[in-house]
């Protein structure tokens, strides 16, 4: 890099630099590290295209930027995403939360009754369960994860978000799920990769995001057999489980609900058109 820098010639630079790293999307990225670094939005950047960049934002935008072409997530550079229109703090001890699981956050309202209390298993960041109470200050909302830094993490944006009063946040998993603790509503976006496809994703997600999230054993369906009998008895009677799936697996997942006895089997697809959300009814 050269010594005097204007916002658009940084931009440009970078934008080059990036897609020569293999990195989609590098304009983009360029924009939002400038962005944090000059404390503007992209907006601003537009408006301020000539403005020269001083010597201290440049070498702090050249450290995101050696970041970032080692295939960090641009989230865990920024430390934070967007999602469901609300802005949640993560970490490397959480996935990101993505478009695709906002599927699962519609899906889950749609069935969740009035007053009626739901269990998001796997927390995480908090995405899912947090979208659900913002939408609903009725319903009674928990969420469980095994993980403490990512109960810690749920837990900031329970506080950030203004919901830590409406959302209950404990350490557990599935496996302690039983019927002491009955919910109208169980909703999990729960590892489904299989350990062979580990080689095929994408860097940023392979390198960075927690394996403990991601990797579900041969056939990426192990948390599906345990889970869906477990939630069973957590439920009350007509309750719903609903679950994301990765892509090809609806047809297997809603086979082991319909094989564990839950009625009204239905899916759900996102954006793009792939069946992401399986879910099932309780029979009474």
């Amino acid at each position: 890099m050269r010594e005097a820098w204007t916002v658009l010639d940084l931009l440009k630079w970078t934008a080059s630099y990036f897609a020569g790293k293999g990195i989609e999307n590098g304009r983009l990225d360029a924009e939002l590290l400038l962005a944090e670094i000059l404390q503007l939005n992209r907006i601003g950047l537009y408006l301020n295209f000539d403005r020269p960049v001083q010597s201290d934002e440049l070498a702090a935008f050249r450290a995101l930027i050696e970041r970032r072409a080692r295939r960090e997530p641009i989230a865990y550079i920024l430390g934070r995403c967007e999602f469901w229109s609300l802005t949640f703090k993560v970490g490397p001890d959480v996935l990101i939360p993505r478009g695709d699981t906002e599927t699962l956050v519609e899906a889950a309202l749609q069935v969740l009754p009035q007053g009626g209390s739901l269990l998001d298993i796997g927390v995480g960041s908090g995405a899912i369960a947090l979208a659900i109470a913002h939408e609903r200050p009725d319903a009674q909302v928990e969420g469980i994860d095994i993980s403490p830094a990512a109960l810690a993490l749920a837990t900031e944006n329970a506080q950030t978000l203004g919901l830590a009063a409406r959302v209950t946040l404990r350490q557990g998993d599935l496996f302690a799920l039983n019927a002491s603790r009955q919910y109208d509503v169980i909703v999990s976006n729960p590892p489904y990769i299989a350990a062979g496809e580990q080689a095929t994703l994408m860097p940023e997600v392979r390198d960075f995001e927690p394996a403990l999230a991601l990797f579900a054993g041969d056939d990426g369906l192990d948390c599906y057999r345990a889970l869906i009998p477990a939630a069973k008895g957590a439920l009350r009677n007509s309750g719903y489980l609903l679950v994301e799936v990765g892509a090809g697996q609806a047809a297997a997942v809603a086979e082991l609900l319909a094989v564990a006895g839950y009625a009204e089997i239905f899916t759900n697809r996102d954006l793009a058109g792939i069946d992401r959300v399986v879910a099932g009814r309780k029979a009474s």
